[in-house]
């Protein structure tokens, strides 16, 4: 088994639990280690342990959640300097969990990671909130309706903040819909993460790792039909026609009313005709 096979075989395994019993962390590092094969999982996740254990000495004696979470900022954010990376958003550096505790930048989503398992480690239990172009977390105790934002240092918001934050996204039309703040799970959690890496890797024109990318969530979300569109488009411009062809034909066979089905049987059709050739 190849060590990529072998970081899947793992990332995998550990996504059969309970979702309630799989470790994030573990997961994310998991993803990490096909750019970083020589990784050690188990170092990274104690270097959590000990972040939670400092942090622990920073918490409050009177454990008001608001008085937790600003713990939390004042250890994350102004003892260790933790910080989104707006300057260079898109380093793919940003999306991976080793690199984001070595470097202290981050994306919203993996610093979001890091604020989570500080939390839960210091009994404080929390939950990714994937909103449309944002990633936040919120407490999960039940009459705490708040949000907060690790990109933006910690900063809490509310379910209008949220909306408002939404227009200034996508437009005045943009409405909050109860679904965007609903609790995620790992899977969409990794997804998401995976998907932010593919699109990197697009962008900056390296088509093996996005293709890498993709597999991994085929592997966790067999049912995300785009990912077989992508998948065969990238192959067809590789010229591995007969893989392309297979992938194109199981997302329309999926999704035949799909608003670029046309354009997907013209590029079945071209493969065909070329494969018809003497």
């Amino acid at each position: 088994m190849t060590n990529s096979a072998l970081f899947r075989e793992h990332l995998y395994q550990e996504l059969q639990q309970p979702a309630a019993q799989v470790s994030l962390a573990r997961a994310a590092l998991y993803v990490a280690q096909e750019d970083y094969p020589h990784l050690v999982v188990d170092d990274y996740l104690a270097m959590l342990d000990r972040m939670a254990d400092t942090l622990t000495q920073r918490l409050p004696s009177d454990r008001y959640p608001l008085k937790i979470i600003g713990a939390i900022n004042d250890y994350l954010f102004t003892e260790l300097n933790f910080r989104g990376n707006s300057i260079d958003y898109y380093d793919p550096r940003n999306s991976f969990l080793n690199q984001v505790l070595e470097r202290r930048v981050g994306i919203p989503l993996t610093l979001s990671l890091v604020y989570l398992e500080l939390a839960q480690r210091v009994g404080f239990p929390m939950v990714g909130v994937s909103m449309p172009g944002h990633f936040l977390i919120r407490p999960t105790v039940s009459e705490m309706d708040l949000f907060v934002d690790p990109f933006h240092q910690g900063e809490i918001l509310f379910e209008q903040d949220c909306g408002n934050r939404l227009k200034q996204m996508f437009g005045e039309a943009a409405r909050l819909e109860p679904q965007h703040l609903a609790p995620i799970t790992p899977a969409t959690f990794l997804v998401r993460l995976l998907t932010n890496l593919k699109l990197i890797y697009l962008r900056n024109r390296d088509v093996p790792k996005a293709l890498d990318a993709i597999n991994r969530i085929l592997l966790i979300y067999p049912e995300a039909v785009g990912e077989w569109r992508d998948r065969g488009l990238i192959l067809y411009q590789q010229g591995l026609l007969d893989k392309a062809q297979l992938d194109l034909e199981r997302y329309l066979y999926q999704h035949p009313e799909a608003a670029d089905a046309f354009e997907i049987r013209r590029v079945i059709e071209q493969i065909e005709r070329v494969q018809d050739e003497p």
